[in-house]
């Protein structure tokens, strides 16, 4: 009877010290915090002077009520996914939003900008946030979380909390294709290394401010969205090709960037989370992931429409957005960011949770 009293006990203990190591673990990622473009911006371009604005209808239609939040597609963005998936809420909001606290920020908040990258000069194209700014945010939102959590605190929050980066195709598609300026100073091999220079700065930059873990994402197939296939005359209408391999190449040099410094900085942990492979799965084989359009987006005519010129009272607007691969001429549907946040997060789980 003894020894089934103290096998019991210990199976007890054992079952407690269980609980409490996976109560702890999934303590790993108590905050989720947003930089980079419209791929992850939750609405900070409603608050600055600028044309890119996603903050009224049709955008956001499937969004929780139905509401329009900055966020450019018709429903939520990949950050959103993320966050639910480590369990720390349903949806990023932008930092800049004052419908939200400093009480809501401490779990998780975006700096993000639709329109910016790398280079201060994308930002300057639409005059949005440029990615120096949304540092300075970052610093302003470290002072705010001490003042109402406390030192220490904060410091396991801003330690502990997974850091999601997402930029560099307007850097190429609103920038270096568009404006002489960068094409005149840089071969397009050297504006990659030029970014990935910049990304490396902010990196360390994010380092010393006490950033640990870090998800890094590259570019998808920028040559095959609704804008370049318009544009793609000498193309058949196509995929721009050039553009693509421009894309591989410069997340080649992200990720070997992103090596060398996990080697350099003592406990950082930084990952690529390279989306690439599965968007272009789902541009070559959109029937297999349940689409019917790729070549077009949902919103209005689906070939060049974006932010103002996506109106709901256009008439070509789809009713299913499900359908279709792409929400605008330049972002994905809700879908589709489902479908690749779904092909990250194991990946993220198994590095931060």
């Amino acid at each position: 009877m003894g020894c089934i009293s103290i096998s019991i006990i210990i199976f007890i203990i054992l079952m407690i010290t269980q609980i409490m190591m996976m109560s702890c673990k999934a303590g790993n990622v108590p905050a989720v915090i947003v930089f980079g473009d419209s791929s992850v911006d939750s609405g900070n371009n409603n608050k600055i002077a600028t044309v890119l604005k996603s903050n009224f209808k049709p955008y956001g239609r499937d969004f929780e009520g139905g509401r329009p939040t900055g966020r450019f597609c018709n429903g939520r963005v990949p950050p959103d996914f993320i966050a639910k998936a480590f369990g720390v809420k349903d949806a990023i909001p932008a930092y800049l939003d004052r419908a939200y606290t400093i009480e809501d920020f401490k779990t998780g908040v975006c700096f993000a900008s639709a329109g910016t990258g790398y280079d201060n000069a994308t930002s300057a194209v639409l005059n949005v946030i440029p990615l120096w700014k949304e540092i300075e945010f970052y610093k302003e939102y470290q002072h705010k979380l001490r003042y109402h959590v406390g030192e220490e605190k904060a410091n396991e929050i801003i330690t502990e909390a997974l850091y999601l980066i997402s930029l560099g195709t307007n850097d190429f598609l609103e920038n270096y294709y568009v404006l002489p300026k960068r094409q005149f100073h840089f071969t397009i091999s050297q504006y990659q290394n030029f970014l990935v220079g910049i990304a490396e700065n902010f990196i360390r930059k994010l380092y010393t401010l006490g950033a640990r873990k870090l998800s890094i994402t590259g570019l998808v197939p920028i040559g095959c969205l609704p804008l370049e296939r318009a544009t793609n005359f000498f193309g058949d209408f196509g995929c721009n090709e050039n553009y693509n391999k421009v894309a591989l190449q410069f997340n080649a040099k992200l990720e070997k960037m992103i090596s060398k410094l996990n080697r350099e900085l003592p406990q950082l942990k930084a990952l690529s989370a390279n989306a690439y492979d599965i968007i272009h799965d789902v541009i070559t084989r959109p029937s297999f992931y349940g689409f019917e359009v790729v070549e077009k987006a949902c919103c209005s005519t689906g070939t060049f429409e974006m932010s103002y010129l996506c109106s709901e009272k256009n008439p070509y607007t789809c009713k299913d957005a499900n359908k279709y691969v792409f929400w605008d001429a330049f972002h994905p549907t809700e879908k589709t960011n489902r479908i690749a946040s779904n092909f990250l997060i194991p990946k993220l789980l198994a590095a931060f949770k």
